[in-house]
């Protein structure tokens, strides 16, 4: 089971973050980087969102950084650890945006780009931009089958119940073909959609419980049985102290892979940049 980071500084929801982040920027995002790159951590995270609604801000959080932008600065300061977005909302782009958008940064990065995506559920920022919100699931679902046949290919050609297009030519193309897409979400459905569409899930603001439910229920399915390759299943479950509560880190991360976790994305307790690095380093020594 590896593990994974949930990147400080660049996603900030409330009771989500440590004081320290307010006034952090890139530079501290980019030693954290380092750091576990490093340390052998499997990826780190950035968020997608245009614009957050004054009212919705309270429970959201305001602070979102663009994982484009962000990724191509830590591309150039770490060597092996992957890049995930969580999430890239498919309804708020054309399937061949982000193939040649994210093309170029799996390009840029090497190789190690994960696109996580997710239909979305904040109306409001459909209407900002003018995307449809009603039907975001079906059109969602061809999006993926969409991106899976476009990435990497310089012609890419794809006929589909929302998206038909031939005829362009899409350079730079990505790395990896197809780049692995993965799920996020907090419903059976996105999980659904992991085990029949994609590569893994990475569900967030689930207790333990009912992410251990969801999978359960969904190993029981016909789809699951019916893949051909294993999902990769990140699992989020809050923040870990493994310097000042080493055994209690020790019992969830047993839990973790208890329940089917290929990785855990971790978020740690800190009071510092320096103590958030140090956490980091004790915890990848716990999971070993």
């Amino acid at each position: 089971m590896e593990l994974a980071i949930v990147t400080p500084v660049l996603t900030r929801t409330p009771r989500g973050h440590a004081g320290w982040e307010q006034t952090a920027g890139i530079e501290e995002v980019a030693r954290i980087a380092t750091a576990v790159d490093a340390l052998g951590y499997h990826h780190l995270t950035c968020s997608e969102h245009v614009g957050i609604p004054v009212d919705v801000a309270a429970i959201r959080g305001s602070t979102y950084w663009d994982p484009l932008s962000v990724f191509g600065y830590l591309a150039a300061v770490t060597d092996r650890i992957r890049f995930t977005t969580f999430v890239v909302v498919l309804g708020y782009h054309h399937p061949l945006e982000l193939v040649k958008r994210y093309g170029t940064l799996d390009r840029v990065t090497g190789g190690r780009l994960i696109l996580g995506v997710g239909v979305g559920s904040l109306k409001e920022e459909f209407d900002l931009i003018d995307a449809p919100f009603e039907g975001r699931g079906e059109r969602g679902d061809d999006a993926i089958r969409a991106l899976q046949a476009s990435f990497g290919q310089p012609q890419p050609e794809y006929h589909g119940t929302h998206y038909d297009y031939s005829g362009f030519i899409i350079d730079p193309t990505s790395v990896q073909t197809p780049v692995p897409i993965w799920i996020g979400g907090k419903t059976q459905r996105s999980l659904r959609r992991a085990v029949e569409l994609a590569d893994g899930w990475a569900p967030f603001g689930l207790s333990l419980d009912e992410m251990a439910a969801m999978l359960a229920r969904a190993r029981d399915t016909e789809a699951w049985a019916a893949r051909t390759t294993p999902l990769d299943v990140a699992l989020q479950p809050g923040a870990f102290d493994p310097i000042g509560n080493p055994e209690a880190t020790r019992e969830t991360l047993a839990e973790l892979e208890a329940m089917g976790a290929t990785m855990v994305e971790t978020r740690v307790r800190s009071e510092s940049l320096e103590h958030c690095i140090e956490q980091l380093a004790a915890l990848r020594e716990i999971n070993g």
